[in-house]
C-alpha cells in the first residue's frame, strides 16, 4: 500500500504519473508496426520513444541509488545510443510498455522512500555536463519530468501523423 504523501514528493509523484500517461497514451490502440513507424522526417517512433524514456528513467534512478557510475557511458558508442531510440526486430509495443510500467513503479518507490531528496552525486565527465557538476535526487526527479514531457510531445506529433489522433484538442 502506498503511503500518503504531501508536499514536494506528492507533487513530483503526481507530475511524473501524469506525464507518463501522456506518453503511454500516444501508444493506445497502435499495432507493433504502427509503433515502429517513422511518420515524420525524424527517426523517432512511438515505440522507440517509450523504450528510450524507460531506459533513461531507469538509468537516472540507478544514479540516485548507486552514484556516478550508473550513468557513465562510452561517448563513442553511437550504435547503442541510436538503438535506444528504436524498436528493433523482435521488440513489441506491449513488452516495451510493460517494461516501462515496471521501471515507473521502481521510480515511484524510490521517490516515496528515499530518506532525503538532497542526496547528490557527481555527474560523469561528458560534454553535456558542466565540469564538476553534481545532481541531487530532487533535480533528477525534475529532470525526469522534463524528459518524459518532451518525449510525450514528440510522440504526440508522431501519433497525429500516423492516424490523426492527438493527446489533446
Amino acid at each position: 500500500m502506498e503511503q500518503t504523501l504531501t508536499g514536494e514528493r506528492a507533487d513530483l509523484l503526481e507530475t511524473l504519473r501524469v506525464h507518463r500517461q501522456f506518453l503511454r497514451g500516444t501508444a493506445d490502440g497502435l499495432t507493433d508496426e504502427q509503433a515502429a513507424t517513422r511518420s515524420t522526417v525524424s527517426e523517432l517512433t512511438i515505440g522507440g520513444l517509450i523504450k528510450h524514456v524507460a531506459a533513461m528513467e531507469s538509468q537516472w534512478v540507478d544514479f540516485i541509488e548507486q552514484g556516478t557510475s550508473a550513468i557513465e557511458s562510452d561517448p563513442d558508442d553511437w550504435t547503442e545510443f541510436a538503438n535506444g531510440f528504436a524498436m528493433l526486430d523482435g521488440e513489441t509495443l506491449q513488452v516495451l510498455l510493460d517494461r516501462y510500467e515496471e521501471i515507473a513503479r521502481r521510480t515511484d518507490e524510490v521517490l516515496i522512500t528515499l530518506p532525503d531528496l538532497d542526496i547528490s552525486h557527481a555527474l560523469p565527465t561528458a560534454p553535456w555536463f558542466a565540469p564538476g557538476a553534481r545532481r541531487s535526487a530532487r533535480r533528477v526527479f525534475t529532470h525526469l519530468v522534463g524528459e518524459i514531457s518532451q518525449h510525450a510531445g514528440h510522440a504526440d506529433i508522431i501519433r497525429e501523423a500516423i492516424d490523426g489522433r492527438k493527446s489533446m484538442g
